[in-house]
């Protein structure tokens, strides 16, 4: 049996959310991290759940505990690094405001049966499980009423490698602050097929229901000199940009989390993602004119060429490399095999 670690960053009580997680984690054999912040509360108890605050963060060997920004989401890095040394063979991650389904506990596979985008450009991937209009949080506002014509390359069911998985959230699900502000809520998104992203074709993801397997643990990395509500976006684009040298398709699935929001101040939201708004679009065409070389065991590489020419770009502090590299440092330290046997 695979072991899976499901990885959460929190700074609230334990709440319904995290009780119903961390019961469903006894259940089925999963390890659960949660990393605190410096505005967690005191004394976090919760049977099932391996609590991290920042101190005991500090007192790991990781590197990136002292390097990663605190009061950021970013601080979920660490969480990632804790259940890789304790040997996760799949790592899920999301968020404190997402009430597992029960089909949030099945058997994950690497190998999957789903339908092929094929093209260039971006797709806004909702539209395929959904006939309202709506959109993820990260794609450029732009493009949201521009026809293109990769919907129309939708290929038939075909076996993939997708060593990233990202599961669709009902009732409340993932979109930008300018939704939230002008669109209806709530959303539950209709049955589909599973959708994978063939090379070239961009759709952001998100960090809220996500499963990973470790080929692709290094691309978990969030970076910290960032706006807090982009960084997994700003990931995302990263990772696909170095799945397509490596023959991966990142996949979308249908819901098995229903989100019940936490609190949000929906105008700070809105100016946490300005740049994202701004900036989205011009990093994908960045990331698509870097000469990557495919192998797994050349990722690391592949991400400092990345984030190297975001920096040089001005859309990440130079600081952002240091962070990164203690990342990769804390990695290789704890003797990742990125080459693993898919399974179907």
């Amino acid at each position: 049996m695979e072991k899976v670690a499901l990885v959460v960053t929190s700074i609230s009580s334990p709440n319904q959310v995290l009780q119903v997680l961390a019961r469903g984690c006894v259940k089925h054999g999963w390890d659960f991290i949660v990393a605190g912040d410096i505005l967690s509360p005191k004394n976090f108890q919760l049977d099932g759940c391996a609590y991290y605050d920042i101190d005991r963060q500090m007192g790991t060997d990781f590197l990136v505990s002292r390097k990663c920004l605190t009061g950021h989401y970013a601080r979920k890095n660490v969480g990632y690094l804790i259940a890789i040394k304790k040997g996760a063979d799949i790592i899920v991650e999301t968020d404190d405001d997402n009430l597992p389904q029960e089909s949030f506990w099945q058997q994950r596979k690497q190998v999957r049966e789903a339908r092929f985008i094929n093209g260039k450009g971006w797709v806004n991937v909702y539209s395929y499980f959904s006939d309202d209009f709506i959109w993820p949080r990260g794609f450029p506002l732009n493009l949201i009423r521009k026809k293109t014509d990769i919907r129309q390359e939708l290929l038939s069911l075909r076996k993939l490698k997708c060593p990233i998985q990202q599961g669709l959230a009902n009732n409340n699900p993932d979109v930008d602050a300018v939704y939230r502000l002008v669109m209806p809520l709530p959303i539950n998104f209709k049955g589909s097929d599973d959708i994978a992203l063939g090379p070239q074709v961009w759709s952001p993801f998100n960090s809220q229901n996500t499963t990973w397997w470790p080929e692709a643990f290094p691309l978990l990395y969030l970076p910290s000199y960032c706006s807090f509500r982009m960084t997994d976006i700003y990931r995302s684009l990263v990772a696909q940009r170095i799945a397509w040298e490596n023959g991966w398709s990142v996949l979308f699935h249908r819901p098995t989390v229903s989100q019940e929001r936490n609190q949000h101040n929906l105008m700070k939201d809105f100016a946490d993602e300005m740049s994202g708004y701004i900036q989205v679009e011009t990093i994908g065409q960045i990331l698509e004119q870097i000469n990557i070389k495919p192998g797994v065991k050349l990722i690391p590489d592949a991400m400092r060429q990345c984030y190297g020419r975001l920096v040089a770009k001005s859309i990440f502090d130079v600081k952002e490399l240091d962070v990164l590299e203690a990342w990769l440092k804390d990695l290789d330290g704890l003797s990742l095999d990125l080459c693993p046997e898919a399974t179907d």
